[in-house]
């Protein structure tokens, strides 16, 4: 039988400041509609993504494009509010063998005690706090299971969805609100001393 989760142990998000501004950026491979949101919301963004979760996830897709398969894995990082806000940090991120396709992709069955150990390893305390998949070729969006996925396993307000088109260099990430599927505005996050885009 595969594993199957069941539920969530909800923690009370902590209070923590989010990245400083001057450590945040969009992305290169947002869309125009990510970028806009990003200009919109930089202030108050609900999801950030340390840049080097941001690059496994990239690069992921990137080896599934040239496989001609989808790729998946899960968010690691942990959830805070902030001046009344909700947001989502990103840290890391895990995946296993997967079963996939051009068009679909899942988790190999006999590897999620692959995943479950992958999770062990991390040194840091964390939530999953939301997946990221890709869809080459086709554009950023929730297909149907996407939908069912996110609404079944990851339907905590700070849950997000990240959707990756490596052969166009496209990224949206998308959350569900009162059983919609809707844009979430995001941020590259980097450390202290670790600015990926200055030289």
């Amino acid at each position: 039988m595969p594993a199957k989760i069941t539920s969530w142990t909800e923690t009370t998000p902590k209070e923590r400041s989010p990245p400083p501004p001057e450590r945040i950026s969009n992305h290169r491979w947002f869309t125009e509609r990510m970028n806009a949101l990003y200009q919109e919301m930089r202030s108050e963004l609900p999801l950030y993504i340390q840049k080097t979760a941001e690059e496994k996830m990239r690069n992921h897709s990137l080896a599934g494009l040239a496989k001609e398969q989808e790729v998946m894995g899960l968010m690691l990082g942990g959830a805070f509010t902030h001046d009344g806000r909700i947001y989502a940090i990103v840290r890391d991120v895990v995946t296993t063998n997967l079963d996939a396709s051009i068009s679909s992709v899942r988790f190999h069955e006999e590897s999620m005690e692959g995943l479950f150990d992958s999770l062990d390893d991390l040194d840091f305390e964390y939530s999953i706090v939301g997946w990221y998949h890709s869809h080459p070729g086709m554009g950023c969006f929730m297909s149907e299971t996407d939908v069912g996925t996110q609404q079944g396993v990851f339907n905590l307000p700070h849950h997000s969805a990240l959707v990756l088109d490596p052969l166009n260099h496209e990224l949206e990430a998308y959350y569900i609100h009162e059983n919609r599927v809707k844009l979430r505005a995001m941020g590259i996050y980097w450390d202290e001393y670790q600015d990926p885009y200055r030289g």
